[in-house]
C-alpha cells in the first residue's frame, strides 16, 4: 500500500468511527465530521507520494521509523483529525502539516 493510500485509509477509518458513534444531543456533529472526514481521504487520494506533505509525514515518522509502514500519527495529529468536524480537506491537511511543524519546533 502507498503512504498516499495508507493515510487515505486512517482517514476513512476515522470517518467510520465518527458514524459508528451514538451520542444523545450530537446535533450532527458526528455525520459533519465523518462527511469531512470522506472528503479528506478522497483529496488525500488525488496527492501524489512526492507530494510535500509526504515528506513532512515521512520525517515526522507518521509510516514508522524507516517510513515504509502504515499511517500512524502522532498523538496531536491523531487528536486533530479526531476532532476535525468541516472545513476544505486541503485545510486539514494544512492543519495536520502545521501541528507537525509546530511540535518539532
Amino acid at each position: 500500500m502507498s503512504r498516499i493510500a495508507s493515510m487515505a485509509e486512517y482517514l476513512r477509518a476515522q470517518a467510520r468511527r465518527r458514524l459508528d458513534r451514538v451520542e444523545t444531543h450530537d446535533e450532527g456533529r458526528n455525520a459533519r465530521s465523518a462527511l469531512a472526514l470522506l472528503d479528506a481521504a478522497v483529496y488525500t487520494e488525488s496527492l501524489g507520494d512526492d507530494d510535500p506533505l509526504v515528506e513532512v509525514l515521512v520525517a515526522a515518522g507518521c509510516f514508522g521509523p524507516h517510513g515504509f509502514g502504515e499511517f500512524q500519527p502522532g498523538e496531536q495529529v491523531a487528536r486533530l483529525i479526531r476532532s476535525w468536524e468541516s472545513g476544505e480537506p486541503w485545510q486539514l491537511l494544512m492543519a495536520v502539516r502545521f501541528a507537525l511543524h509546530t511540535s518539532s519546533v
